[in-house]
């Protein structure tokens, strides 16, 4: 994303990484694997079984399915918020089953997540929820404040910097949740139901947002179930039917 590509001199890991990119260009990219995955949990229910998925660096990836169906399942296993039963997930070459701790926490850096509930913190301004997890991460204020402006500049909310999440619609809400999952440049993208509440015209604004971010390098993958949206869209689709995927 060579819009808001960055030095942070504050954080060595994230210096490092920044500096990958700057050097190589690619590194915005990031190659997900499922092998032969299963996902039981303790009450018995079967999210997934025997899944296999390669998602290839800078692709865009729709994931379809009846509620219940695994999705949301898959994409808290490719962030490290639930383990397998069995199988790996692999991202960029990194198996995450064996990260903990401050291992685990950077590589969730690299990963840039979106929620169907928006997940804003109500007390903050918009440039603040953008800007909050850059803070915690040890950015330099005017490091943050180099990101901040081309980052709500993508989203169409630099208007909106000190309004507050009660002062917006659902859809620049939503469009917040994409800014603040951006900011930090992350090579792999996930969006869980982003357009579930929202309205036709509005998915469609943060659908051509995320297919933006897709064109600077990175990998996207999101979830849906609707339909409607994916054929209009024309990239590959994998659908989970009773916890087992499949390419359409």
């Amino acid at each position: 994303m060579p819009v808001l590509t960055t030095q942070v001199k504050t954080d060595k890991s994230v210096q490092r990484e920044d500096s990958a990119t700057q050097q190589h260009g690619s590194n915005t990219t990031a190659k997900v694997t499922l092998q032969s995955v299963s996902k039981t949990y303790a009450n018995g229910t079967h999210a997934l079984l025997n899944a296999n998925l390669e998602v290839k660096k800078g692709e865009f990836l729709f994931i379809t399915g009846p509620s219940g169906s695994g999705k949301s399942t898959l994409l808290k296993l490719l962030y490290g918020q639930e383990l397998p039963t069995e199988g790996e997930v692999i991202v960029d070459e990194c198996n995450i089953a064996g990260l903990r701790g401050d291992r685990l926490s950077l590589f969730r850096r690299r990963i840039g997540i979106v929620f169907q509930d928006y997940k804003l913190i109500s007390q903050r301004t918009v440039a603040e929820n953008v800007t909050f997890v850059l803070q915690a991460q040890g950015y330099t204020r005017k490091e943050i404040q180099r990101r901040l402006e081309p980052t709500l500049k993508l989203v169409g909310l630099l208007s909106k910097a000190d309004c507050f999440p009660d002062q917006l619609s659902g859809g620049e809400q939503q469009r917040v949740s994409i800014a603040r999952a951006i900011v930090g440049t992350p090579p792999l993208l996930l969006a869980d139901e982003p357009t579930g509440n929202l309205d036709p015209d509005n998915s469609w604004q943060v659908i051509q947002i995320l297919q933006k971010l897709n064109s600077f390098g990175a990998t996207v993958i999101v979830t849906t179930h609707d339909e409607q949206l994916v054929r209009r869209c024309n990239h590959p689709v994998v659908q989970v039917i009773n916890g087992q995927l499949s390419r359409k």
